[in-house]
């Protein structure tokens, strides 16, 4: 039988040969070939009974699957038919799954359904595979993935936020062949095949499994896999920044690429079960680097996260201990690329006056774990988690609270999965977990500094290490990031985050000490040409070198507002209904929460000091603060939705605050779809 060929989104390079090894003495043959109709196949395994897998023949049946939780079938239901091996589910229990609410929760929303089915098994040497599953309809009536992966979630079309980075090997069906590239490093491939519908056959007509070759580049790639403190954000999300985000601008991108398939939500689990790991894998190539950071969503305890659904995201420290073992680092080595593990930051909690590492609970101890593991197997580790708690430790909790997720009214139009940020957070709280891209740019260069010192040990790091920028591989913040300010720190740094992308981006400058004089007042004139160079505008209005006070930031915010602007941003008016429902292509049902808004909570009519208002800017501030351009700043509060009653028209505006507003008009100008990078 001849394979099907799927073409895949690869840069050219040059095919490498695969040798494999032994298995029990014998070497296995390159390709697999399963017939389980009566019509006769030459050079395939014709199958003329439901045998049972045994480790001497290398395959057939099995009554459990190798995943964790195990899902067990019942190989007797199996019927040997002229068109194939058939397979019934009569128990409406194995269909039957519902939500708190009682609604009837399909197959793939489910983290819980057991379809039953059955499951081929197939001893392999670890490597990369092309599987090919012909069943009698197809999609029509049948569910197949490999090896306990989630079957709804294989055929994902991009991995990040901003679309930027594709599923090259998706999981599809042509007609009535189900095809699939698959890299194992459990040594087994289990071909699972679950009807979808209570009392309707599926029929088993063939399975083909062919070894895909790694390939060579002219260039190393460096992947990261990991979660939402990874994740590359786009600029509707602003200013939550994971430090893949960033990790980036440490290399020279002509002598090495970096790219980020991190995703928040996602755990060791899960990032196996959708494919997200397999793409890597699948489309990687010799000599490529995978860093893998994971445990803050391993946690997860909650009804569709608990360990023991099917497709949660939760983990115990077995379950945590064996992905990385049994499916990760073998799979990573047998693709010929190089492991490197990064053990999870630690969470920041509110009020923390000395910071510790976060993973305590119990038995659930993942950091912990990770380190062992990566010791046992002689594996590269960054212990991100121990080096996270010391950099917290010494910058302060002022200064460590700032950089955090911690959010204030007129910060940022951005946008959580409970809605706009711009009024503050709507969960009423500092997020200790998530992070601004102050706080991820630090995270970012210790990981690289520690690859760097790895690479005394582990010389096959050493190609990383060649392709870092100046400063990175000794740790130096100040010479990688020149917009670091030697005056925004400690209780300076409450808008350390605005100032160091104000500075980054040219818009705004610190002197020749280093400093950026945060408490001085800006000059209306600053401002302007400021606002002026940020949106590539200019303005008609004049002014001069006066104190900015907050009723002129108002006028001229309006005036660039109008300049830039030929209809609300979406900020404005995409962020204002009920959060998307399952039905939508783009739900996540890791994902999910209620919505808030962005305009302003407390109305203009409600403002207590409209009347200090100078009366010829009056018509303007009102205009701008009904657009949101400008809101109080007092009575606000870092980890709360709330807004004040005042504006303050005549308060000189200092620079700090300065950067806070124009960060916020930054992020305003921009695609939300874009990202934020």
């Amino acid at each position: 039988m001849k394979l099907r060929k799927i073409t895949a989104i690869l840069t050219a390079a040059v095919m490498t040969a695969v040798s494999f090894s032994a298995v029990r003495g014998e070497v296995m043959p390159k390709e697999y070939n399963f017939n389980f109709t009566k019509e006769y196949e030459k050079g395939a395994k014709n199958m003329y009974f439901v045998r049972r897998y045994s480790e001497d023949a290398g395959y057939g049946f099995t009554d459990r699957s190798t995943s964790m939780p195990v899902r067990n079938v019942d190989p007797d239901k199996i019927s040997v038919t002229e068109e194939g091996f058939s397979i019934t589910e009569s128990d409406p229990r194995i269909f039957q799954c519902y939500d708190e609410d009682g609604n009837e929760i399909t197959a793939d929303k489910s983290t819980t359904h057991n379809f039953g089915g059955l499951i081929f098994r197939v001893r392999v040497p670890k490597g990369g595979y092309h599987i090919e599953v012909t069943t009698d309809k197809g999609d029509e009536n049948a569910i197949v993935s490999v090896n306990a992966m989630q079957p709804a979630r294989m055929a994902t079309a991009y991995w990040d936020a901003a679309k930027l980075v594709a599923n090259q090997h998706k999981a599809q069906w042509d007609d009535n062949v189900w095809s699939f590239d698959y890299a194992d490093g459990t040594g087994y491939i289990d071909v699972e095949i679950e009807p979808k519908t209570c009392g309707v056959p599926v029929v088993l007509k063939r399975i083909s499994i062919a070894p895909v070759e790694v390939r060579t580049a002219d260039k190393p790639t460096v992947y990261l896999l990991g979660d939402s403190t990874l994740k590359s954000y786009t600029f509707e999300e602003a200013p939550m920044c994971g430090w893949g985000q960033v990790f980036d601008r440490l290399f020279d991108t002509d002598k090495i690429n970096v790219i980020n398939y991190s995703m928040g939500g996602r755990s060791l689990k899960s990032m196996y079960q959708e494919g997200r790991l397999n793409d890597v894998l699948m489309t990687g190539a010799k000599d490529d680097f995978v860093l893998v950071q994971s445990g803050h969503n391993d946690e997860k305890t909650g009804a569709d996260s608990d360990p023991t659904a099917r497709f949660g995201v939760g983990s115990t420290e077995a379950m945590y201990r064996t992905y990385i073992e049994n499916y990760y680092i073998p799979a990573i080595k047998a693709r010929g690329m190089i492991p490197v593990l990064v053990t999870p930051m630690t969470r920041v909690k509110e009020g923390q006056e000395t910071y510790k590492d976060s993973f305590t609970t119990k038995d659930r101890e993942f950091p912990k774990v990770m380190r062992e593991t990566a010791e046992e197997m002689n594996v590269p580790l960054a212990d991100l988690n121990t080096q996270s708690v010391d950099y917290l430790n010494s910058i302060g909790t002022a200064e460590a609270e700032a950089i955090v997720l911690s959010l204030e009214a007129g910060e940022t139009p951005g946008k959580t999965n409970s809605g706009s940020y711009a009024n503050g957070h709507p969960q009423n709280k500092i997020d200790g977990t998530h992070m601004k891209e102050a706080l991820a740019k630090q995270y970012a260069l210790i990981v690289a500094k520690d690859i760097a010192e790895l690479s005394d040990k582990y010389s096959e790091l050493k190609p990383m290490k060649e392709a870092m920028i100046d400063g990175a591989a000794e740790g130096d913040a100040e010479k990688v990031y020149p917009e670091i300010c030697s005056d925004v720190k400690g209780e300076n740094a409450y808008y350390k985050n605005q100032i160091e992308k104000m500075v980054q981006l040219g818009i705004m400058t610190k002197d020749k000490e280093g400093n950026f004089r945060p408490k001085d007042i800006m000059t209306a004139y600053e401002y302007a040409a400021a606002i002026e160079k940020l949106y590539g505008i200019e303005l008609n209005s004049e002014y001069d070198t006066a104190p900015l006070t907050r009723e002129v930031m108002a006028c001229i915010e309006l005036e660039a507002y109008n300049a830039k602007f030929t209809e609300k941003p979406k900020y404005m008016t995409d962020y204002n209904g009920s959060n998307i429902t399952p039905d939508d292509p783009n739900y996540d049902p890791n994902l999910v929460g209620e919505e808030a808004q962005y305009y302003p909570l407390v109305g203009f009519g409600a403002i207590t000091d409209k009347a200090e208002i100078d009366e010829s800017l009056y018509t303007q501030v009102e205009e701008a603060y009904e657009l949101g351009l400008i809101r109080s700043e007092e009575g606000i509060a870092r980890g709360k939705m709330i807004n004040g009653y005042t504006l303050q028209p005549k308060t000189e505006v200092t620079r700090e605050k300065a950067a806070k507003s124009l960060y916020f008009m930054y992020v305003l100008a921009q695609d939300i779809n874009t990202e934020n990078d």
